[in-house]
């Protein structure tokens, strides 16, 4: 066997439960995991290098695993997670932590998904897709029906919580759209 084959990801039999999709993530973060593991034995990053960057992977495969199995779906969005001085990766001009609520919308870009603590505490988000980016702009442009502003405050406020555990949001999907022939 060449070197080459020996280092493609295999799929955990945990792994198996879930689609190609979900599969290819995972395997993406054990290579991942991998690289980072070898840099470190190079002594080509410092310890507190090595840490984050293993406790961010371990935390992106915990929110990965738990979408897939809240969605039943072969779907995951882009996910990012950062720690907390490291916000400003993400916003220009970062939200204070305490604000953030599962399922909240952030710079028309994100949704928060919830913390994990994974070694330290990071904020997962979901990169927004293009087409949902492009109906909050609309909803946002659309005028406020009669009651103004506190009418559309109190409809957001009802909404209920699209969660299916109470630590963790689940990530909330829907099908993509299609153009007419």
């Amino acid at each position: 066997m060449t070197a080459a084959a020996q280092r493609v990801p295999q799929p955990t039999p945990a792994d198996e439960q879930f689609g190609p999709v979900v599969r290819a993530y995972l395997g993406y973060l054990r290579a991942e995991q991998e690289v980072v593991d070898d840099r470190i034995s190079r002594r080509e990053i410092s310890a507190a290098y090595y840490r984050r960057n293993s406790n961010r992977i371990r935390a992106l495969r915990q929110m990965a695993l738990q979408i897939a199995r809240a969605a039943r779906n072969d779907y995951l969005p882009e996910l990012e997670a950062v720690a907390g001085d490291e916000l400003n990766t993400l916003f220009e001009s970062p939200p204070a932590p305490q604000a953030f609520h599962v399922g909240a919308v952030l710079d028309n870009t994100f949704r928060y998904l919830g913390l994990e603590r994974a070694g330290e505490t990071f904020y997962l988000f979901a990169r927004l897709d293009p087409y949902e980016q492009a109906d909050l702009i609309q909803q946002q442009r659309q005028p406020q029906p009669t009651g103004g502003a506190q009418a559309a405050k109190t409809q957001a406020t009802n909404e209920p919580a699209r969660t299916n555990n109470t630590q963790h949001g689940a990530a909330v999907t829907r099908p993509r759209r299609t153009s007419p022939p």
